[in-house]
């Protein structure tokens, strides 16, 4: 990519914690903001351009409209209703599907030619929404998946054992939901085996983990419960993966892709 242009669509919690953080990363050139509250855009636009003189980078941020979407590498798809207390990511989808199928219809007709980065709950289902709307090639409709829930598994690892998150290497698979699952057969600290660490460490034991895998699977319900949404850590996760995509970093990410084959996955639907 030439340039790297993001537009956000979406200026709620979540669009805004991701934009919040590409400006102070300095992750990218170009930043446009679209939402339906066209007012709230330029609100934005102003309060993050305010910011720029302490930013690591300099960068073009304003509020715009679709037509922006023609010429940027990357669009992030943010809008929808937000998940309330008690409520499974699965019961947002018949309120989100309309709207997601709605944003898509408008990004394309601005002869968009770049990647689609889903981020509306719920977001393994409304990926796949967004690919089957746009008719793009299933490489460049994805979803951010189970990098958030990662995240949070490997802070609790980290908080458990007392090694820094970055030397934690394991990962959440499935859904970005109840079913998603860890893949403690390959998890490592550092280069180290969990079981040999477990073996090895008094901090930690086998029952601790059926406990990490319960507070990260219901860790939204306990921030919604608090402060009614969850969105500096997307914010951040989403950060993490657009720059994977602008550098070409060939990253193992546990994002939502069209499994297409790859993994014998049978379904009714």
């Amino acid at each position: 990519m030439e340039k790297s242009k993001v537009v956000v669509i979406g200026t709620g919690f979540v669009g805004m914690s991701y934009a919040y953080a590409l400006v102070n990363q300095g992750a990218v050139e170009e930043l446009v903001l679209i939402d339906i509250d066209r007012e709230k855009a330029i609100g934005e636009a102003m309060d993050l351009n305010h910011g720029l003189a302490f930013a690591p980078r300099k960068m073009t941020i304003r509020a715009g409209g679709y037509e922006e979407c023609k010429d940027a590498g990357l669009v992030v798809i943010t809008a929808g209703v937000n998940q309330k207390e008690g409520e499974t990511r699965i019961q947002l989808l018949n309120r989100n599907a309309g709207i997601m199928k709605s944003v898509v219809k408008n990004i394309m007709a601005s002869e968009f030619s770049g990647i689609i980065l889903v981020a509306s709950n719920p977001v393994d289902i409304l990926a796949y929404v967004a690919w089957k709307e746009s008719g793009l090639p299933s490489n460049r409709v994805i979803g951010s998946g189970t990098s958030l829930d990662t995240a949070r598994l490997r802070y609790e690892i980290s908080y458990k054992v007392k090694i820094d998150p970055r030397n934690i290497h394991a990962y959440i698979l499935g859904e970005h939901g109840d079913s998603e699952f860890v893949a403690w057969s390959n998890a490592h600290i550092g280069a180290k085996n969990i079981n040999d660490v477990i073996n090895d460490m008094d901090e930690i034991n086998f029952e601790d983990l059926d406990q990490i895998y319960m507070k990260v699977r219901d860790a939204a319900q306990e921030i919604i419960k608090r402060k009614k949404a969850t969105y500096y850590g997307v914010g951040m996760a989403l950060v993490r993966i657009t720059t994977a995509i602008f550098n070409n970093e060939n990253r193992i990410m546990p994002v939502s892709v069209l499994n297409d084959g790859l993994y014998n996955c049978e379904s009714d639907l």
